[in-house]
Order: structure tokens, then sequence, then C-alpha cells
């Protein structure tokens, strides 16, 4: 086994699983792509957010990190926006800190005169079909936590901080780490209980700061616990030691699992990645019921690339239900070292 090559994709707490009837967040209304007056009504509910009985929901708009928040399981309300295009999220807290959340956009206007629904196509991208559930400005969420991969050598801390510069969106999240011999260190935030999404696409714009000659590889990850309660990991990174695009397969069973790390034949070099600029990454990848998954694509700025890899990634974690994405920076070097990654206008659509 390289040495650069980290050892594990599996080292998160499990959790006792249990199954609610219903869970996570439904928007009532508005509905996607809805023209509303400058004043209209937010009706949302959350029963349960990954197993927890919801006492506290709220909402934000668009790339905003101010929260309105009212106790209990639903809202209904009047609220207010500006006129033109915004994204409401909801939010929903479960009572033991989980965190869900689902994303309405709307059309504001001074007159409310039509209805429309709007694609959630991306030019340049992957093709998303207008019916699908997108959570955006994921950068923003406050429970983000950071923990060293204990599947990486060496040691890694990191901390994190919101910033308006650089940003795409005027909120973009700061990642400043630490590391020795290869470490890594691994950034997480869960957002939702979906079981019944088998199609992604993950969508953000990372920036590298000229520390990150320091960096080997950065990793991009989406896991989801389905309803059986196995947990599909779809791990995706760019490779420096490789100089390819990397995805995640469960060699053995889920309840005797064998986590590797497969190379592409998709080229990327975190090392060769412009600095100081901003860099668009979309993933396009699904799964089966049995947590097959198959990678479709990575587009960077703009450009395709082929996967096309079917793979096996279901694992019996005990977890409880959770849509969750992390993000790893590992180190390069053998001694110490540091880097400084911005991570904006982080989505994820699922249908």
């Amino acid at each position: 086994m390289n040495i650069f090559q980290k050892v594990s994709i599996l080292s998160a707490v499990s959790a006792a699983l249990t199954l609610p009837a219903f869970a996570g967040v439904t928007i009532a209304s508005p509905t996607v792509g809805e023209a509303v007056n400058t004043s209209f009504t937010l009706s949302a509910n959350a029963a349960y957010c990954s197993s927890q009985p919801v006492g506290t929901m709220g909402y934000s708009f668009d790339s905003s990190s101010t929260t309105t928040t009212v106790k209990g399981s639903s809202i209904n309300q009047t609220i207010s926006a500006s006129t033109g295009k915004h994204t409401v999220h909801v939010k929903a807290w479960g009572s033991s800190g989980a965190s869900c959340i689902a994303d309405v956009v709307v059309n504001v206007s001074t007159n409310n005169t039509s209805t429309s629904t709007t694609s959630t196509t991306s030019s340049g991208g992957p093709s998303i079909p207008s019916t699908a559930k997108a959570v955006s400005a994921l950068q923003t969420l406050k429970n983000w936590k950071g923990k060293h991969d204990a599947g990486t050598p060496g040691t890694a801390t990191g901390t994190m901080t919101m910033t308006s510069s650089p940003a795409q969106s005027g909120n973009a999240r700061k990642f400043y780490t630490t590391f020795s011999k290869y470490g890594g260190e691994r950034y997480v935030t869960s957002f939702s209980d979906d079981f019944s999404a088998k199609n992604f696409v993950y969508d953000g714009w990372i920036f590298l700061h000229n520390t990150a000659s320091s960096v080997a590889n950065l990793e991009m990850d989406v896991n989801q616990v389905m309803e059986n309660g196995v947990t599909v990991i779809f791990g995706f990174q760019c490779d420096h030691w490789s100089g390819t695009w990397d995805y995640t397969a469960n060699l053995g069973t889920p309840k005797a699992p064998k986590d590797k790390w497969l190379h592409s034949k998709a080229a990327c070099d975190t090392q060769k990645w412009a600095q100081n600029v901003w860099h668009h990454v979309q993933v396009s990848y699904s799964r089966d019921d049995s947590g097959n998954v198959t990678y479709s694509a990575v587009w960077l700025d703009g450009v395709k690339q082929t996967i096309g890899a079917t793979v096996n990634s279901a694992f019996a974690l005990g977890w409880a239900p959770t849509i969750l994405t992390n993000f790893q920076i590992d180190g390069a070097t053998s001694g110490s070292g540091s880097s400084t990654i911005y991570l904006d206008n982080l989505a994820l659509y699922r249908w």
C-alpha cells in the first residue's frame, strides 16, 4: 500500500438507527418557481430530522448567514423579500442537534400574476431535472465540524470561518488546515435525511490560496443512509499522487467492508490547479437499491471528464438517517505545513 494513499474512508462515529415515519423538511408553500409578492406565506413542517424530534425551525435567504428561527416543528407565517429571484432555505433542528434543510426558489415581484417552474439544468455542466430537490449555500450552515481523518497518517487540525472576500456569493467558508506527515482534516456537515433519492449532482466552487501547494488531495463526498439503514458512500477526490480523479468502493460486503480508493482514467492534480482563482467542480453520480454507485462524470471549470465506473459502495455502519457532505484536505509533505482554501456556492441536487 502506498503511504500516500489514504488507508480508509471509514472513521465516523456510528449512531443507533431508527426509522421515523416522517422525516426531513417539507415545504407546502410557496412552490418551486412560484411568483410571489414581496410579502408571502411560508408554510413548512418537519416532524423528525435524522430520527430526532424537531423542536426548532427557521429560514434564511440566498447566501445569508442570518437565520430567523421559530419554536416548534412547523412554520406558517408571512415573510418578506426584495424583488427578484431568491432561494429560501427552510431549516429544522432535531432534539440532539441534527439539522435538515430544504430549498425553494421564488420569483418576487410587486404583482403576483404568474407561476412558473424553473429548470435547474446547469449550463456547461450536468443536466439536472427541474423536479430535483436542491439544497444550496451549504457552506453557510452552522453545523460544520472538523476532525483529523484517522485513515491518513500524521496529524491534522483545522479551523473554519466565514468571509466575504474572496467570495462569489459574499459568504464563503474559509478552511485553514495545519498538518504533519501527510495528515488529512475532514470537514463535514449534515443537512437532510432523504431515503428515496438515487441521483445526485455535487456542485461547488473552490478557491485555492497560494498555500495550496502543500495540499495533496481534495476530497468531496456525499454519504446517504438508505431506508434499509445501510449507508452509501459517494467518495470522490482529486488525487495529486496518482494525478487522477478517484472514487470509493466497497470490495467486501456491507457488514464486512473492505473500503478502497480506486483511480479513474480522468486526469486531476490539485497542484496543477491555478491558485487564487475560483474553480467550479460538478460531479454526477447515482445509486441503486443495493448501494451500487455509478460515477458518471466530473466537470472542472466547465470541462467534462467521463468517469463511467460502477462499484458497490454500501456500508452497514449503523448510522441514523442522514445525508451529509465531507470536504477533506490532505497534506502533501512528510514534514509540517498549512493551507488556506475557500468553498462557496456549494449545492447538492438530488432526485
